[in-house]
């Protein structure tokens, strides 16, 4: 997770959360819960006009890397958008 105080990459999203097609915007997110055997982490990937989830991952750490592979989980299921303007909005950047 990033310091607040750590600058974030322009917003092409402007809080535009409605769209008219699938595969046109897809939001990131992670949470992370504390267990008995240690903490599990899990990533997702949404599309905005679907409103669900495309890709996920779990993981016992938080790395860049299990957001990213969520990502990939959503490529790989064929969810890329042919027309090729998919915005990827992960949050803070």
């Amino acid at each position: 997770m990033s310091p607040p105080s750590q600058a974030c990459p322009d917003d092409k999203v402007n809080s535009l959360f409605f769209l008219n097609c699938p595969n046109q915007l897809w939001v990131s997110d992670f949470a992370y819960m504390h267990t008995w055997p240690g903490t599990v982490c899990v990533a997702f990937v949404i599309d905005v006009f679907a409103r669900r989830i495309v890709g996920w991952r779990a993981m016992t750490s938080m790395k860049t890397q299990f957001v990213l592979n969520a990502f990939e989980q959503a490529i790989w299921q064929g969810q890329t958008p042919a027309h090729k303007s998919l915005v990827f909005h992960p949050d803070r950047g």
